[in-house]
Parts: structure tokens; sequence; C-alpha cells
């Protein structure tokens, strides 16, 4: 059984800074690329960042410059460094790994929620 558990989000002030992480546990053989998505009140779900087990990344262009995603390999653990937070921010984080266990899959964490406001 392989499930994403990830910290908890909270309260940011605009301009503010919070980390995310996202760890994978179970039977997992290797993670392709793991990230994070979001979903804002009323709009559909978003890709914000990615990260492959190589490290490289690739960004929403929203968010290029103001986050930044890393990965622990040893750990099966990403981090996901939120900077320069603004209240358009504001949504529920999920945590998306496409990896290896007896076979393929791809598996979401069950989010948390980030709020930006003063």
């Amino acid at each position: 059984h392989v499930q994403l558990v990830e910290s908890v989000g909270g309260l940011v002030q605009p301009g503010g800074s919070l980390i995310l992480s996202c760890a994978a546990s179970g039977s997992i053989f290797s993670i392709n690329a793991i990230g994070w998505y979001r979903q804002a009140p009323g709009k559909q779900r978003e890709f914000v960042a990615a990260i492959t087990s190589g490290c490289s990344t690739n960004y929403a262009d929203s968010v290029k410059g103001r986050f930044t995603i890393s990965i622990d390999n040893a750990k099966n653990t990403v981090y996901l460094q939120m900077n320069s937070l603004k209240p358009e921010n504001t949504a529920v984080y999920y945590c998306n790994a496409d990896l290896y266990s007896r076979v393929y899959l791809e598996v979401w964490g069950q989010g948390t929620l980030v709020t930006v406001s003063s």
C-alpha cells in the first residue's frame, strides 16, 4: 500500500513564506516524478511544480521565481518552498507522484490547505 502524506499547511500573510512537504511511504521501488497541484475555491485543480528523481524541475508560469521544489530521494520526500505568497495562492495543495511499486502507479495525497490572507 503506497501513500503520500503531506505536511499541514496553514495561514500565511501576503508576502510570507511556507514550506510544504510530502512523504511517500509503502512498497516503493522508485519514484519517477513527484510534485504539487492545487485547487482554489471554485476552480479546477492545476499544476504547480514537479521534480524527477534526477532533479529535473518544472514549474507553472505563475509560480516561477517564487516557488522552489526539491527532493530527498533517500527519504522519498518532496518539498515545496513557497515565497512571496499572494492571496490568489490560497488553495488546497495536493501532492502527486508517478512511481513504481509492484506496478506503475499515480498516487495523490489527501491535500493540505494553504490560506494567504492578512
